[in-house]
């Protein structure tokens, strides 16, 4: 964690007089008694400077002494009278005045330390990723860990991969990348080369909104290695990628080839069952998390992912686990599951898991098995195109907008004039006539269930 000199007060007991320009919120980056102090080494950091109180009073008696101090932050052993202005400085800790430079310097070394472990272990999740998702998974990675969002720009100022960046966020990452003499809106940039110089292959421009920036700089540095080891190496993730999407096409057109070919990629089950997974938010790497679940199943990598959209087939087993992981999952999901098919006839299922899908996000649920739609959906995505649209003809006589809401709304309240007319914001009256027009018009009586169910699924079919 990084110490602000807020903190620092608190932790010593003293108190602290806010006459510079860093601010009690300024991260604290070095420690040195006040004869070893000679420069501060960065203006947005805060370096405190120990003595004792005649030490420091002296030091600022001294026009060059006390132009230095106004760029760190004094911090006296005991009482001061007087702090001049526009010096901080943190005075009269309640530790005894031997023990105040160990504490800090312990203390700032415990952070750095745990800084440094904190970013180990970052680097190795970038690793994994880099692993599962090359290089836009590194750039998502990164963008995440810093609370923030990283562009990676080529030589040309053109994008390669971004996360958490609007076109603003990219159009700055290219003014400071490229030094173009524009107003830049986003602060705190940090430009991290890709190469060497001799040999520069990208830029990487991030920002963390939270945090260490200490932290976030050697994170993103190391980031920028393994980005430039990806950049000059053939992307293994990506070709991955492009063969589970033909073997996905394979799959969905069927026949004695995607039996064969099921087998080759080790599949020895005689039927599978679709599933179309996608997460609310855009922060999510679905395929990504879809991979990690059929990895720990230990199944075969049967899918694909595009537009945030994850679809691929699965034993109807590891479907059901699926489907316990999206509901507990920490980010909502929405998963659609087809019914289990064979695996040389696997297009149906993948059109149902689509479909079930689509209600899972229609209706903001978490999982929808196709199997367990209303028995309506099944019927009317069983009927040939020609049939629906007879059925659909049913209803075509009521061109006014006014009748088919009528319609609706009365089936929907299942024939119950007073909710209907609720639900439709008229009078009684006004709905009953309505519906004697409707049965006029078609020749469908309400009072019927037969009718009733073919005005239902006509007003289906229709939308």
């Amino acid at each position: 964690m990084t110490r602000d000199l807020a903190s620092i007060a608190r932790l010593l007991g003293a108190t602290l007089v806010d006459g510079g320009t860093l601010g009690p919120k300024a991260p604290v980056s070095s420690v040195v008694p006040l004869a070893d102090f000679a420069v501060v080494p960065h203006p947005q950091f805060a370096t405190l400077v120990v003595g004792d109180p005649d030490e420091i009073a002296s030091a600022l008696d001294r026009s060059d002494r006390r132009e230095q101090l106004r760029l760190a932050v004094a911090v006296v052993t005991g009482p001061l009278e007087v702090v001049p202005e526009g010096v901080t400085a943190i005075i009269d800790p309640d530790l005894e005045p031997v023990v105040v430079l160990p504490t800090l310097q312990a203390l700032l070394a415990t952070d750095a330390a745990a800084e440094d472990r904190a970013v180990l272990a970052a680097t190795k999740v970038l690793a994994l990723a880099a692993r599962r998702s090359g290089v836009a998974g590194v750039v998502a990675e990164l963008a995440r860990r810093l609370d923030g969002w990283a562009v990676l720009l080529d030589r040309d100022a053109q994008p390669i991969a971004s996360a958490g960046a609007g076109a603003l966020h990219i159009g700055d990452a290219v003014a400071v990348a490229f030094n173009r003499p524009v107003r830049v809106r986003s602060r705190a940039l940090q430009v991290h080369p890709v190469g060497t110089d001799e040999d520069m292959s990208a830029f990487l421009v991030v920002t963390a909104r939270s945090g260490s920036t200490s932290r976030a700089r050697d994170l993103s540095s190391q980031a920028a290695a393994l980005l430039d080891l990806l950049l000059r190496t053939h992307d293994g993730s990506r070709t991955e990628r492009l063969g589970r999407a033909t073997m996905m096409r394979v799959l969905e057109e069927g026949g004695p080839t995607a039996l064969a070919l099921a087998k080759e990629w080790g599949v020895r089950d005689r039927s599978l069952a679709a599933f179309t997974l996608s997460a609310r938010s855009s922060s999510v790497d679905a395929e990504r998390v879809v991979v990690h679940w059929l990895e720990d199943l230990g199944a075969p990598h049967l899918l694909t992912a595009a537009h945030g959209l994850v679809s691929g087939f699965a034993r109807e087993e590891h479907t059901e686990e699926l489907a316990r992981r999206a509901t507990t999952f920490s980010v909502p999901l929405h998963l659609g599951l087809g019914s289990p098919a064979q695996v040389d006839a696997l297009a149906g299922s993948a059109e149902e898991a689509r479909r079930a899908h689509d209600v899972a996000v229609a209706e903001v649920r978490a999982v929808v098995r196709y199997r367990s739609m209303p028995t309506i959906d099944l019927v009317l995505d069983r009927l040939a195109p020609s049939d629906a649209r007879r059925l659909a003809a049913l209803i075509e006589p009521l061109r006014d907008d006014d009748l088919v809401d009528t319609l609706r709304g009365f089936l929907t309240e299942n024939g119950a004039w007073g909710a209907a007319a609720a639900r439709l914001g008229v009078h009684r009256q006004t709905l009953a006539a309505r519906v004697r027009r409707i049965e006029h018009i078609t020749g469908l009586s309400m009072s019927s269930a037969d009718d009733r169910a073919a005005a239902w699924l006509a007003l289906r079919a229709h939308a």
